[in-house]
């Protein structure tokens, strides 16, 4: 960390009561208060959750569609058969095919965020498992990614929904919007993000669910918040 930035990030710090686990509310808002960089900062939760990911029904995952969106373009391929290139095209797509866009993805030309396919493509996209996998672009049925209704999955990618899956130490993490967001929008984002989180508590996770809680910035630090509150939101 330089000087320059050290001293700013200090700055922010003292302005954050380490201490308190704040409301939604006043997390919201002293997170706002927290902007300092040039660039529309992204707004971050972070949770850790009391699931061991290790046992297949503790695996946390799946997607949401934020109310307000995430602020972010996200640039969406659709793989499908030649009669439904219209429909995806329609829905927003900003990359359709299938043989050339296989070849492309093969030779590591991968110009999109979110790669999203039909039931009936995945004998073909199962072939570029090694190549997406890792970094995880391949469809999957949980995060909406691998539909019957293309058009639909389409739309829902690019207007706001985002994935998410918890990670080996029970962790996770989501943009749940911009910092130039209204607070009451980054609020109705988070919660309703709170709301698939506490849909999916499985029946076997003993103790408290949400154990920490904590929404920050893209350059700052982080806010604790009240993770009881969390927890209530149904």
């Amino acid at each position: 960390m330089s000087n320059k930035l050290s001293k700013r990030y200090k700055a922010l710090t003292e302005k954050i009561n380490k201490e308190t686990n704040y409301s939604l509310e006043d997390a919201v808002k002293l997170t706002k208060e927290l902007k300092s960089a040039k660039f529309d900062e992204s707004v971050d939760i972070s949770l850790r959750l009391g699931v061991d990911p290790r046992h297949a029904d503790q695996m946390i995952r799946g997607a949401v569609i934020l109310p307000h969106g995430t602020g972010k373009k996200v640039r969406v391929a659709a793989f499908v058969k030649d009669e439904r290139f219209d429909e995806a095209k329609e829905a927003g797509a900003d990359l359709v095919g299938n043989t050339s866009l296989m070849e492309d993805i093969k030779a590591g030309k991968m110009d999109f965020d979110i790669l999203v396919t039909s039931p009936d493509m995945m004998g073909q996209i199962g072939q570029l498992g090694r190549i997406l996998g890792p970094k995880g672009l391949m469809p999957n049925p949980k995060v909406g990614t691998i539909s019957t209704d293309i058009g639909t999955a389409v739309t829902n990618l690019k207007g706001g929904q985002i994935s998410f899956k918890v990670d080996k130490q029970g962790n996770v993490h989501a943009g749940i919007g911009k910092v130039s967001f209204d607070g009451d929008k980054i609020k109705e984002n988070l919660e309703t993000f709170i709301k698939e989180i506490n849909k999916q508590k499985p029946a076997s996770s003993k103790g408290r669910y949400i154990k920490s809680s904590s929404i920050s910035l893209s350059m700052g630090p982080s806010v604790k918040i009240d993770s009881q509150e969390l927890a209530d939101i149904k």
